[in-house]
């Protein structure tokens, strides 16, 4: 007893100690410092998403508000590879993964969810109403149905359907370097083309708040259950109110494998600007993968907590979105194989 007696006073005056520590202090939301919106997201999908964000920041809205309806255009629009447009995976099913986290640590996020439109609006819901950070599966569609979201028909739009019977004559799995890009056609071997694609945004607001936000359908034609990094706080996006915020695009494996997004986000911490920490970040991944770096694409989008913006890609053919007006600029990214 006097052993459990004393282990309990050591850990009380630890936990003390800690609170009044430097560390502590450090752990603590900074105070938003004001001044002008800027919305930065992955690919040229970026260019409408980025106008859906730009309606809510631009007078004066919060961040969070504006990453979840900007990505929410992109899961409206019948692409290759986000929402409910997107291409299933090796059983024929559309799966869609999201991710959403704003200025305070507050996230939340959904993996394997079907039938449902905005998985974005899901995992927000995940975050405001629940006590977890990721639901996966039937249990989110069940959670997404009692909060009154409607279950879409379970059917393949006509390209994606197009792509999975071309996929099925062969079905090999191959990723395909920057499919992401919306300007690139499928070419080669059938099951290469239409792989996969994020659509990834973060945003400040003119109160100084930060915000991200993540959603995607997937590796196209997938195992049956695969989750990559989009829906993964910490690697497929993070923020960090008293640094900054990142995501990244392109294969979620290798993300997942340096925590991506927490890895940029610390090495701002350390002085890094954004495109130094996204360069970092790139060769911790080139390094591991080898020689093998070459038949993958991975890039990184960050903010700094004062508005700057940065991005780097793996390969040559990663473009991103800039908005600081209503105007969205579209620029290709910098890149590490030449």
């Amino acid at each position: 007893m006097s052993s459990r007696r004393q282990f309990l006073q050591n850990s009380a005056a630890g936990l003390a100690g800690l609170a009044a520590s430097p560390l502590a202090a450090v752990a603590l939301p900074a105070a938003p410092v004001a001044g002008k919106p800027v919305v930065i997201s992955t690919w040229d999908a970026g260019v409408n998403a980025n106008k859906g964000a730009w309606k809510i920041i631009g007078p004066g809205g919060y961040a969070l508000d504006a990453v979840e309806a900007g990505v929410m255009v992109t899961e409206s629009e019948q692409g290759c590879c986000v929402g409910l447009g997107g291409n299933p995976d090796r059983e024929g099913i559309v799966t869609l993964d999201a991710c959403i986290m704003d200025e305070k640590f507050n996230c939340g996020g959904v993996a394997g969810l079907e039938r449902i439109k905005h998985p974005i609006s899901v995992a927000r819901r995940i975050m405001e109403r629940t006590p977890h950070v990721l639901l996966v599966g039937e249990g989110a569609q069940q959670f997404a149905v009692a909060q009154g979201f409607p279950l879409e028909p379970q059917q393949l739009s006509a390209d994606a359907k197009k792509a999975y019977e071309q996929w099925l004559k062969t079905s090999q799995y191959k990723p395909v370097v920057n499919i992401e890009n919306s300007g690139r056609k499928p070419t080669g071997p059938v099951g290469g083309p239409q792989n996969h694609d994020t659509i990834a945004m973060l945003a400040l607001d003119a109160q100084g708040r930060l915000s991200g936000s993540c959603t995607t359908s997937g590796m196209a034609f997938k195992m049956r259950g695969r989750v990559g990094d989009s829906p993964l706080i910490g690697s497929g996006l993070f923020v960090d109110p008293a640094v900054g915020a990142a995501a990244a695009t392109g294969q979620g494996e290798d993300v997942v494998r340096i925590a991506g997004a927490h890895t940029v986000v610390e090495l701002m911490r350390q002085g890094r600007t954004p495109q130094q920490a996204c360069q970092e970040a790139i060769g911790r991944i080139a390094a591991i993968k080898g020689a093998k770096a070459k038949d993958i694409q991975v890039a990184f989008i960050a903010l700094s907590k004062t508005g700057q913006t940065g991005a780097y890609a793996l390969q040559k053919g990663f473009n991103f979105t800039v908005s600081t007006t209503d105007t969205p600029v579209l620029r290709d990214s910098e890149f590490l194989l030449k």
